[in-house]
């Protein structure tokens, strides 16, 4: 079952909790390919020196991360990677959930064909932001998509138990003080997590 609103429009640390073990959905080749999320980081835009949209910071990259909760935020990294974020909360008020890995439930052969990689370790095909993203192809043209209405890129609930583990973000050291927020989580012993 797809997620609503009102799942969304909580608290950006709520929101990344929330996510874990939930399957994220993309219609590919005439097919719906499916990816349990298992590791998530908050950006909270007004106080997060980590985050693109701190002190409140609207620009047209950022300019997602002010809608409410539940559309899509998809930005580029070293000019190559995008990176796909959930935003949450309230209008006007920018946070973000980045996606940072996802475990594949089905159609593997489609993330391969993808994700394209001389690895034959299942684990590779998702197991980063960037990673999960070609292998789903997910761009920036789906930016700003509402994840609540698309049959392109959506959520759909879960109800596995299990055990969240809380670290320190990834690769975030220009976030000052802000690099040290246990705002990484991240189901316990699961293959699919990322590297540092």
């Amino acid at each position: 079952m797809k997620l609503n609103k009102e799942f969304y429009t909580v608290d950006c640390i709520r929101l990344a909790k929330n996510l874990l073990g939930k399957i994220l959905v993309r219609r590919l080749d005439d097919k719906l390919v499916k990816c349990k999320i298992v590791e998530v980081e908050s950006y909270i835009g007004p106080e997060d020196k980590a985050c693109h949209a701190y002190n409140n910071k609207k620009t047209n990259r950022t300019e997602a991360m002010f809608k409410e909760g539940g559309y899509a935020y998809i930005y580029l990294i070293y000019g190559m990677y995008n990176c796909l974020n959930i935003v949450s909360g309230i209008k006007d008020k920018p946070e973000a959930v980045l996606i940072r890995a996802v475990e594949p439930l089905n159609e593997i052969e489609i993330l391969k064909k993808y994700r394209n990689i001389k690895s034959n370790k299942i684990e590779d095909l998702t197991n980063g932001p960037g990673k999960l993203c070609k292998a789903l192809n997910i761009d920036r043209s789906l930016n700003k998509l509402d994840l609540v209405e698309s049959d392109e890129l959506y959520i759909e609930d879960s109800k596995e138990k299990f055990e969240i583990i809380e670290s320190t973000r990834i690769n975030i050291d220009y976030g000052e003080e802000y690099k040290d927020k246990l705002w990484r989580f991240y189901i316990k012993d699961n293959k699919y997590i990322s590297k540092k």
